[in-house]
């Protein structure tokens, strides 16, 4: 029986907690990392009813997309907000573990489940994550150079698009001096220069993988000093984004589109901003709150971006000068656009955990509903 650990793992080597956003708190939130999972049960957040409902199917976790604690709780009373969600877990024995901003950033992750809904299809990142990879250069024996190479691999480096174990290897001569108390690999005395063969050996890491593997370099490099480099790599990640962009099959009127987003998401409306003659094929997409991502849609010529916590005022950004909507600006709603999340996770987990009785949710966990006002006699007589 899989423990909480190997879950965590599992969702970890997808979307590893280090590419989440500065602000957010994920991983396990509630509960001993240690205990078996024979039952579990996904959810959008963590209500009361979904509390109930574990407590009903008999699971030992939840795994929610949204994070019950952010911030550090003064306490764990009965009535009292996050604390005493917080309080029924541990007095049921449940623990909560969240994936949040590290599963928007993840490849296949939220924003490309929205995207696959919506019916798009070569889905890629809209906002590769800048500034978040390194080089790591290092120089080994020849015949050491596998077991290095293999080690980096294995801790997460090498990790380019849809290829793993990536490197690159130089053959060269490394030079040194061993001084009175060093005991090198090759042998050579103190204060004799040695020439050796060496090979340079490459390999891109993630900044949330780079410790880990500098770790695996130390303890497999045959060497007593190992000499290592790392360097700052400028291009956008290649696994690891926010939004996604993608194309419909057939161009469409923006009307239409509309349309597709509210059936689609089940969204009782939408507030946007756009020509409903327009017509959109190139979609971008970000699940929740994804304001900030509205320039960049523009620059990828996204015909419309649908997402959802737009305020008033971001609206206007998609206006040209003469007041012209250059793209379709859809909120959706952050429970609507979000939704999918628990699919997703029911979908990776099952497929990895099949002893497992894995649930998704019946409680639709927003507070939110839409209230559409039916017209008044007065409103229907003309005039």
């Amino acid at each position: 029986m899989p423990t909480i650990a190997d879950i965590a793992h599992a969702l970890e080597t997808w979307a590893p907690p280090g590419s989440a956003q500065s602000y957010d708190n994920v991983g396990l939130q509630v509960g001993d990392a240690h205990r078996p999972v024979d039952v579990a049960l996904i959810a959008l957040d963590l209500t009361p009813a979904v509390i109930d409902e574990a407590i009903e199917r008999g699971a030992t976790l939840i795994i929610t997309h949204h994070p019950l604690i952010f911030r550090p709780l003064r306490r764990l009373t009965a009535g009292d907000g996050p604390g005493s969600l917080a309080l029924r877990l541990a007095e049921a024995d449940i623990a909560l573990y969240a994936a949040h901003t590290n599963l928007d950033a993840a490849p296949g992750g939220v924003s490309f489940a929205l995207a696959e809904r919506l019916g798009l299809t070569e889905v890629r990142f809209l906002d590769p994550l800048p500034e978040q990879l390194y080089k790591l250069v290092t120089f080994v024996p020849a015949d050491h150079l596998d077991a290095v190479r293999n080690a980096l691999a294995e801790a997460g480096a090498g990790r380019i698009g849809d290829y793993e174990a990536c490197a690159f290897a130089h053959p060269g001569t490394g030079y040194f001096r061993p001084g009175p108390g060093a005991s090198p690999f090759t042998r050579t005395a103190p204060g004799e220069l040695a020439e050796t063969s060496e090979v340079r050996l490459e390999v891109e890491v993630s900044r949330w993988d780079l410790e880990r593997v500098r770790q695996a370099l130390l303890m497999a490099h045959p060497y007593e000093e190992v000499a290592y480099d790392v360097y700052p790599v400028l291009q956008p990640h290649t696994r690891a984004g926010l939004g996604a962009i993608g194309t419909l099959a057939d161009a469409e009127p923006v009307a239409a589109f509309l349309q597709r987003v509210a059936e689609r998401l089940k969204a009782g409306s939408l507030r946007y901003a756009g020509a409903p003659d327009a017509l959109v094929r190139t979609v971008a997409v970000c699940g929740g709150s994804g304001s900030d991502l509205i320039r960049h849609a523009l620059q990828a010529g996204a015909d419309a971006y649908v997402t959802a916590d737009v305020t008033y005022h971001r609206f206007f950004e998609v206006l040209d000068p003469d007041g012209i909507p250059r793209m379709a600006l859809i909120d959706a709603g952050h429970y609507e656009t979000e939704a999918v999340t628990e699919q997703l996770l029911l979908h990776h987990l099952r497929e990895r955990f099949p002893g497992v009785r894995w649930h998704r949710t019946t409680t639709r966990t927003s507070p939110m509903r839409t209230y559409v006002p039916t017209p008044t006699d007065a409103a229907r007589r003309p005039g």
